[in-house]
């Protein structure tokens, strides 16, 4: 069978290099060598999607030797946790590309290690080899340092580098907790696999193994108080940057959160499920209110992915609490379906709060007024971006925070306090709102221009989408649940 899974993983990697190649192009050509083969690698996903997953593991399994003394190998392949992944990955790129056509300075590094990001993030959700994740995992470090150093704002240097330390230094403990897994396995492999189907550690070496991913996850997703470095990333990055940052490499965190501490350590992590609970608790509510806080419209966003992926946090943690198989599948359905559904809301805003600031020069929001008067297509596309983040029923956060909040008052009702981000999240974005885009319309506005059609093609399929899921999310629930119903745990 065709290596659809292979060809997808590194059709950005040889766009990369077909860049490399023509180092003296215009800045036309390189953005239309980006936008094509991004469009490609969509192509890829949507491939992978139709041909489906199955219910006992993994599917479009491809695997060829690598270091076959040590038990590495190059081992590729989906599950109903991936998949979904691969496809936000990929149509999130795509749309990236389309915005990023306007950039001019430096455009061959620029497509180049968007390029580079693309195929370390689609190798991290499909690597099914610990060696090869890890590679994927940190290689996307490198091209997101440069992307905020080298395009980022006025203070992008610091908040690059503050990014690069923090995410480096937490993907050590991996490392180390990777050895420990293969050292406990018998014969020693770097099967993920055989990890899965057989955890290869037990008692104080799988907890000690278990503390050193959490911390790894907990900066990466990230979870209070590991998340000091999202809000100066975020505010800094270009639009773009933001969009990938949140929208997919946030995801590394809660993905790894599943398939390595949940499905490799799964006794360990029962064991201190409920302080895992209690940190998803904290970050969901203090990323609200710290969002309220905010002036910066960028800021406030970037703060509301902290709480967003603490409600991810929670639902992870109730399924290693669960006893019964179905409860705990509620709850990893609905963690998935938040981690798609954030994906596209927050990439949304991203591009939105860009689009203002590339007008108005500007996020301070008490700088604004009437601006659904002056330009409706993009004032209404953030009121629905707006209104999809707070969790409005019929729009893509619904049901899975649903899923979640169902799950958890079954297992622990205590926890339901975090419904309380919800209220907290509506009335900061209503506040948004009402700054920005009601009342009349400040003369210093005058002539601010409407989406542009390529601002349009952009966010039309991540608005689209929120709609899709919102109204009828069983067409992505039943991919997901064909793997969660089936864990072994």
């Amino acid at each position: 069978m065709f290596p659809i899974v292979s060809t997808t993983l590194f059709m950005p990697l040889l766009g990369a290099l077909l860049v490399m190649g023509f180092r003296k192009a215009p800045a036309k050509l390189v953005h239309t060598i980006g936008i094509f083969t991004s469009g490609f690698t969509l192509i890829g996903a949507i491939i992978m999607w139709s041909r489906g997953i199955n219910s006992t593991g993994f599917a479009q399994l491809e695997q060829l030797e690598w270091m076959p003394a040590i038990g590495a190998a190059y081992r590729v392949g989906v599950d109903g946790i991936s998949l979904p992944l691969v496809l936000l990955s990929a149509l999130l790129f795509f749309v990236t590309f389309i915005y990023s056509a306007k950039v001019r300075e430096r455009p061959h590094a620029y497509v180049v290690l968007m390029l580079l990001l693309e195929t370390a993030a689609i190798g991290t959700f499909t690597a099914l080899d610990a060696i090869l994740f890890y590679v994927f995992f940190e290689v996307s470090l490198v091209s997101m340092y440069f992307m905020i150093a080298d395009w980022g704002h006025e203070d992008r240097q610091r908040a690059a580098l503050m990014f690069f330390i923090y995410t480096l230094l937490g993907s050590l403990p991996l490392l180390l907790a990777i050895l420990g897994m293969y050292l406990g396995s018998d014969p020693h492999t770097f099967d993920m696999r055989v990890w899965i189907e057989n955890p290869p550690l037990t008692g104080t070496a799988a907890m000690l193994a278990l503390i050193a991913m959490l911390f790894t996850f907990a900066v990466k997703t990230p979870v209070f108080p590991f998340h000091t470095w999202l809000p100066a990333a975020h505010v800094q990055a270009p639009a773009a940057g933001s969009v990938i940052l949140a929208g997919v490499m946030l995801k590394f965190g809660t993905y790894g959160l599943i398939r390595f501490s949940l499905q490799m350590l799964p006794e360990a992590f029962r064991e201190v499920g409920v302080v895992v609970l209690v940190f998803g608790i904290i970050s969901a509510l203090y990323g609200a209110f710290a969002a309220l806080a905010q002036n910066d419209l960028k800021r406030l966003v970037a703060y509301t992915s902290v709480n967003h992926m603490g409600y991810i946090v929670i639902g992870v943690a109730i399924a290693a609490l669960a006893i019964d198989p179905a409860i705990r599948a509620t709850a990893l359905d609905g963690s998935v379906l938040q981690m798609i559904s954030h994906g596209l809301v927050t990439g949304a805003l991203f591009f939105l709060v860009g689009m203002l600031q590339d007008r108005a020069k500007t996020r301070e929001m008490d700088q604004f007024g009437g601006l659904l008067k002056l330009t409706p297509i993009f004032g209404w596309s953030f009121v629905l971006a707006a209104f999809a983040s707070l969790g409005l029923p019929g729009l893509a956060h619904f049901p899975a925070e649903f899923q979640i909040f169902l799950a958890t008052l079954q297992v622990e009702p205590f926890a339901i306090i975090v419904i309380l981000g919800i209220v907290v999240t509506a009335g900061l974005y209503l506040k948004a709102i009402s700054q920005i885009f009601l009342g009349e319309a400040n003369t210093k506005w005058q002539g601010m221009p409407d989406l542009t059609m390529r601002e349009l093609i952009t966010l039309t399929p991540l608005l689209a989408l929120i709609i899709i899921i919102g109204i009828a999310p069983a067409w992505v629930l039943d991919v997901i649940h064909k793997t969660t119903l089936n864990l072994h745990l």
